[in-house]
């Protein structure tokens, strides 16, 4: 069996969460994402407010959606991505989980705090967690990036 390619299974993941892990073999854990992604889905009306976010009707977004459900997704669907990606062919990276792990935590804050207005703009339960994305894989790279280098760095401790 040919193993699939990080690429491959990082666009799979985004597209939903277990695909991924069907496409590297991992049955078992692909059909248990599969499942987490469709019942918080369900439970947090997650469709209905992208919907409501996509035509502009933050309002309606914001009362359509279950914030104790919707609080799970970032974390599964960020580390559904990168057990694809670490288990997909290729190297893997030192510490190359950091940038997926501060990527949910901001999602996750963007979450908590999409609820506010920022500059006076409501961005809804969807658009602030997609924008709060960049930042925290960004900031994770640097923060990886800071602790290959600490770690490298010979000890002149006598």
């Amino acid at each position: 069996m040919m193993k699939t390619k990080k690429l491959e299974a990082i666009l799979w993941s985004i597209a939903f969460p277990g695909f991924g892990q069907l496409l590297n073999g991992h049955h078992i854990k692909g059909i248990l994402f599969v499942i987490l992604e469709f019942t918080i889905n369900v439970n947090s009306f997650f469709n209905q407010a992208i919907m409501f976010s996509f035509l502009g009707k933050i309002k309606e977004a914001h009362a359509v959606v279950d914030y104790q459900w919707l609080m799970f997704y970032p974390c599964v669907y960020l580390f559904a991505m990168y057990d694809a990606y670490k288990f997909a062919e290729g190297e893997n990276p030192q510490l190359s989980f950091v940038p997926f792990a501060f990527g949910a935590y901001f999602v996750t804050v963007g979450l908590m705090y999409s609820q506010n207005s920022i500059f006076g703009v409501s961005f809804g339960p969807i658009w602030l967690p997609m924008m709060s994305l960049i930042p925290g894989v960004g900031i994770g790279f640097i923060i990886r990036h800071i602790l290959i280098k600490t770690a490298s760095k010979p000890n002149h401790t006598e």
